[in-house]
C-alpha cells in the first residue's frame, strides 16, 4: 500500500453491505514461485481456479485485478472479468483500489472482498464468511482466523496472529495483529487469514493513509488501520485454507483438485 491516493471526504457507510464485489490481485512477480498466477493446475491457470472459488461463492461479480496482459488473458478466456492494473503496486489493497475504480467506476458496488490469487483450492464458504462481520454497522473491516493446532505456529514469525477475544464468540473485534506469540500464558491463538471484506468508503480511506509505524515494525498493512481508529472484525473458520507459494505446495493443490474431481 501507499499514501500516494488522496484521502477521501466519504464517510464509512453505516449500513450492512447490500451488493458486494470480489475482487483478486494478481501478479507474475513472485519470489519463491515466478508466474504462479498461471501456473496449471487441473488442466487451466491457478488465477483460473481462484476465479472459479470466488464465483462459486455465490456473493456477486468477481474481478481479477491483473497486474499483467497474460494474466488478464487467461482470466477472460476462462469467461472471467480481468482489468489491467499498474504492476507496480506495492500491496495487494492498493490493486484492488485501481480495480474497483476500473470495474465499478458508478460506485455501484458497497463492499469489496479481497481474495489472494495463491487460492485455488479455498472452500466457497470461506468467502462467504468473510462478509459476515460487516452486519454490524460499526465495522470497517471484515477479516478471518483459524485456531492454531500445531505448537510450531505459535511461535513461527511467518504464522501472523490474530488477537482478539472470541470467548464463545465466533466473531470479535480485532486488537491487535503480530508476528509475535501474543497473548502471553495460556489459551489459544489465532492464525489470521489474509483475506479482508471492505466497506468501499473503509478501503478509500485505507489506501489514503500514510504507512503506520506499527505497520513498518510488523511488515503488517492491517496495522495501519488499527493505528487510525479503523475497527476490523475477525470471524472464526474451521480450516486454514491452502496458500500456493512453492512448488510443493503447488503440486498439493494440484492433487487436492484432482481428487476432488473424481
Amino acid at each position: 500500500m501507499s499514501g500516494r491516493h488522496q484521502r477521501s471526504s466519504h464517510k464509512v457507510s453505516m449500513a450492512p453491505p447490500r451488493s458486494p464485489i470480489i475482487l483478486i490481485p494478481a501478479r507474475m512477480k513472485s519470489a519463491r514461485l515466478p508466474g504462479k498466477p498461471l501456473a496449471d493446475i487441473g488442466g487451466v491457470p491457478m488465477i483460473v481456479q481462484v476465479w472459479r472459488r470466488a464465483i462459486e461463492a455465490g456473493l456477486g461479480p468477481v474481478c481479477v485485478a491483473a497486474g499483467e496482459l497474460e494474466i488478464a488473458e487467461a482470466v477472460t478466456k476462462a469467461g472471467g472479468m480481468a482489468v489491467l492494473t499498474d504492476p507496480d503496486h506495492p500491496s495487494g489493497s492498493d490493486r484492488i483500489f485501481e480495480a474497483l475504480r476500473k470495474a465499478d467506476p458508478a460506485g455501484k458496488h458497497d463492499a469489496i472482498v479481497n481474495l489472494q490469487g495463491d487460492l485455488p483450492t479455498i472452500d466457497p464458504a470461506i468467502i462467504r464468511r468473510v462478509v459476515e462481520p460487516l452486519a454490524d454497522a460499526a465495522v470497517d473491516i471484515a477479516t478471518l482466523a483459524v485456531e492454531i493446532t500445531r505448537d510450531v505456529e505459535r511461535a513461527d514469525p511467518n504464522v501472523v496472529k490474530a488477537v482478539a477475544a472470541f470467548g464463545g464468540n465466533r466473531i470479535a473485534r480485532a486488537l491487535y495483529f503480530s508476528r509475535a506469540t501474543v497473548p502471553a500464558n495460556q489459551g489459544p491463538h489465532y492464525h489470521h487469514i489474509g483475506i479482508y471484506a471492505y466497506r468501499r468508503a473503509a478501503l478509500e480511506r485505507f489506501v489514503a493513509l500514510p504507512p503506520g509505524l506499527l505497520e513498518q515494525r510488523e511488515k503488517l498493512e492491517q496495522l495501519r488501520a488499527l493505528e487510525a481508529g479503523m475497527r476490523i472484525d475477525v470471524a472464526l473458520v474451521d480450516t486454514l485454507p491452502l496458500g500456493v507459494d512453492t512448488p510443493a505446495e503447488l503440486e498439493r493443490a494440484r492433487a487436492i483438485l484432482a481428487q476432488m474431481a473424481r
